[in-house]
């Protein structure tokens, strides 16, 4: 393990923050801290609970991120979406230590129809976007070398998303349907994880968009993971994922962006490593993560 890094990882009982609590463990010195040990709606008590902590990188994962919680409750969704990440990244320069903040393609409008840029205006249409957008000016007015990553759909083993939602209807059900018309990268945790650590010694500050490579709606996405099931001889009742539309969704209270593929053009010319396409990122999920566990169900029986 190599100590010349000592690394903190706020909301690690999270879909990223555990991945990459148990990725960057196998090379560095890691610590993670769950919602019950921090609770960023403790404000400044943070402080008093990050005090005593010796690291020099924060990778801060937590977040709320129910975006119709967050309309119904926004003086909640600015607590902990921006005035939080306020106070980590102010603890951070304190200590002189690096903040790296994960924020969300939410922040945009979705009224273009080619990827985003780091460049382009952030324009959110919902109270979670607008927390999360204040959040980042926060933590890039701190002063420090601080870094926000923009991600996008993640998807991974240690918390149910979409794609184990959309295979687990096609196990139990004869149809399943998705929306058709909302558009945007589905981003695996392991390869966000992968993305991020040429990134952890880097003087890189501002903002940078890290997802997959490539675009597809929710119900290509959906289709794409049963297809990957059916080649792995998953048992689906549905094989194929209808179509709805984000108008047909009367149950969502937030308005959602239609269209939010990130750019990484600026990942790319930094590292000179080009993300792998979104495709092959969930085919090793379903091989990997979807089809032992559940032939472990069926065993299990």
């Amino acid at each position: 393990m190599r100590k010349d890094r000592r690394i903190l990882i706020v909301g690690s009982g999270g879909r990223l923050g555990a991945a990459l609590l148990r990725i960057f463990g196998r090379d560095f010195g890691v610590t993670g801290l769950n919602r019950r040990q921090l609770d960023l709606a403790t404000g400044d008590r943070m402080d008093d609970l990050l005090e005593p902590l010796d690291f020099d990188l924060m990778i801060n994962c937590a977040a709320q991120t129910n975006v119709d919680r967050c309309e119904r409750e926004p003086a909640e969704a600015f607590a902990l979406n921006a005035e939080a990440p306020r106070i980590l990244a102010s603890v951070c320069s304190r200590k002189g230590a690096r903040l790296i903040h994960i924020s969300t393609d939410y922040v945009f409008d979705g009224e273009k129809s080619e990827p985003y840029t780091e460049e382009d205006e952030a324009r959110p249409i919902s109270v979670y976007g607008e927390s999360k957008l204040e959040g980042e000016r926060q933590v890039l007015a701190d002063g420090g070398n601080h870094l926000v990553a923009r991600v996008s759909w993640v998807f991974g083993p240690d918390r149910p998303s979409f794609v184990d939602w959309v295979i687990d209807q096609a196990l139990a059900k004869d149809s399943v349907a998705a929306v058709c018309d909302k558009f945007s990268t589905p981003s695996a945790t392991s390869d966000l994880a992968f993305m991020l650590q040429p990134l952890l010694a880097s003087p890189l500050a501002g903002i940078i968009h890290l997802s997959n490579r490539g675009a597809c709606s929710w119900q290509e996405y959906g289709q794409w993971a049963l297809d990957c099931c059916e080649a792995e001889g998953l048992p689906l009742r549905a094989r194929s994922v209808g179509a709805i539309t984000l108008s047909d969704m009367k149950q969502f209270l937030a308005r959602r962006p239609v269209y939010t593929v990130l750019s990484t053009a600026k990942y790319e010319r930094v590292t000179g490593a080009p993300p792998r396409p979104w495709q092959e990122a969930v085919r090793d999920y379903v091989r990997e993560s979807v089809v032992p566990r559940c032939r472990q169900s069926v065993a299990g029986e």
